[in-house]
């Protein structure tokens, strides 16, 4: 099969150099290499090309750190059964699915072929939430718990439908698409570069940092221009900090969800000095403002230097004894220990990313399979834990917090600001009929984001993918067999964004 091969610094590629190939040596090639731990898909859409459809799949390679291309057409009313890869690889199934719902394509034997958005411009204007085909079992012992889609607290829309046996979980399904905002849709609706790096940053606001890098890396791409130094220092401490924040979150989350007071208060006043550190940097708490083109308008000076220094090596201090704390403590572990396991082999199989999948010990990490700005100068060495239950989701988040902390003060015990740092450039002629990958390891795993430009250098087509595009399935493996009541904490051990999914 033939691949264009390009890594996580390479510029971007020009639509021509993208292979075109035939869906069966595709179906055939990917059948065998995806049985590969070392290889799985980034991204796999399709798009509008005059009469014909064109799909585009971005495979990595995480052994070589390759990242490689492939198209195939198909005329756009073709009504043509694809073979499914779903059917040989679950981790395919959200984007057969997206692709099945934008366009009307069937993918034949596809195992799980239901909604996955209900995007305002889907083909299938009759399928609505209302109706949507939720998996049921017959039987007088078993019963059916609905949760959703508004819930009572803050968190987006969601419907989650159990299928119980007593208290005992037998099957969870999650449907999402309650939001339609059209996320895609608008990065090409408009040509101008600020309003497009807002809406990045509005993707998932949790990970605004993440989402931006993501975008600006696929920009500069594109434009043929690198950041410097210090600008890509400066990426980094700001991606850590948001990585800490999150991590931190969670941690009193869990603490909250067993009643662990002294975790919970704890963790919400390190996780609000580490927003605020973020703050005093940029004016926002999450980091708006702060990731933007070839530039930045929040550069670090001496004085921010020192306090992201005294108040990160504070908050770590601090963060590692509510980490002691749990470890020492036999009521936590066993609300922890044992609950909400996703084994190795399904992780894989369903194609989990991020820390939700190292915590079951597969290893994905971008910062060290496809590393770029400061990871391709700094080894990443990976949090992986074996045990795939709460307890080593938790595990491994604190010891992200730690480990992110050495970063950040390893990347400022030596920055010297400049006089006259880089500003952003939102003008940047961007290469014509190309294409480029933004690749960013988030807090909650790989993003992926990539842009399509037209003959006049315009992003003509935006796609965006989150790590809760694929890590939503976890959580309902999760809680197969556990008491309903552990729900919660399955939930927030791995904390998906409603948002990230419903573009």
């Amino acid at each position: 099969m033939n691949y264009h091969i390009i890594d996580n610094i390479s510029r971007a590629v020009a639509l021509k150099d993208i292979p075109t190939v035939g869906y069966a040596a595709l179906y055939d090639d990917l059948r065998e290499r995806l049985k590969q731990e070392r290889y799985h898909v980034a991204h796999y859409f399709a798009l509008p090309d005059d009469s014909q459809l064109r799909f585009y799949v971005i495979l990595l390679d995480d052994e070589e750190h390759r990242i490689m291309l492939a198209s195939f057409t198909m005329d756009y009313y073709d009504d043509t059964a694809l073979p499914s890869l779903t059917a040989l690889h679950p981790a395919m199934h959200p984007f057969e699915r997206e692709i099945a719902e934008l366009y009307d394509v069937e993918f034949d034997s596809m195992p799980w072929n239901k909604p996955l958005r209900f995007p305002f411009d889907r083909r299938n204007r009759n399928s609505t939430m209302d109706n949507y085909p939720f998996y049921t079992i017959e039987g007088d012992s078993l019963h059916e718990v609905n949760v959703g889609p508004i819930h009572a607290g803050i968190i987006e829309p969601g419907a989650f439908r159990f299928i119980c046996n007593g208290e005992n979980v037998l099957h969870l399904e999650i449907a999402l698409g309650y939001q339609h905002r059209g996320v895609e849709k608008c990065f090409a609706a408009t040509d101008n570069r600020l309003r497009q790096t807002l809406l990045a940053e509005s993707v998932a606001g949790d990970s605004a940092v993440s989402h931006a890098s993501a975008f600006v890396a696929a920009v500069e791409k594109l434009a043929g221009r690198d950041a410097d130094d210090n600008l890509v220092r400066e990426r980094a401490v700001a991606a850590e900090l948001e990585r800490m924040a999150m991590h931190i979150a969670d941690t009193g989350a869990l603490s909250m969800d067993v009643g662990y007071q002294l975790g919970q208060v704890a963790c919400e006043a390190l996780r609000t000095m580490t927003i605020n550190t973020t703050q005093a940097w940029c004016g926002n708490r999450f980091g708006k403002g702060l990731i933007r083109p070839l530039g930045t308008n929040k550069p670090l000076t001496p004085e921010k230097i020192d306090t992201i220094r005294r108040n990160v090596a504070e908050i770590c201090r601090r963060y590692d004894e509510v980490r002691q704390d749990i470890k020492s403590s036999p009521t936590l572990l066993a609300r922890y220990e044992q609950c909400g396991v996703v084994p190795r082999a399904d992780m894989l199989r369903i194609g989990g990313v991020g820390m939700a999948a190292r915590a079951s010990g597969v290893g994905r990490d971008i910062r060290a399979s496809h590393p770029a700005g400061v990871y391709a100068s700094i080894p990443h060495e990976s949090i992986v834990k074996r045990h795939g239950d709460v307890m080593a989701r938790l595990m491994v988040r604190c010891r992200e917090v730690l480990q992110s902390a050495d970063l950040i003060e390893r990347l400022l015990a030596d920055f010297t600001p400049v006089p006259n740092p880089s500003r952003p450039d939102y003008e940047a002629a961007l290469a014509p009929e190309s294409l480029a990958v933004g690749l960013v390891e988030g807090w909650r795993g790989e993003i992926c984001h990539v842009a399509v430009t037209d003959a006049e250098g315009r992003i003509a087509a935006y796609k965006v993918k989150d790590p809760s595009l694929h890590n939503w399935l976890a959580l309902a493996l999760a809680v197969r067999g556990e008491g309903i009541s552990d729900f919660p904490i399955c939930n927030k051990s791995f904390n998906l964004s409603y948002c990230g999914h419903d573009l």
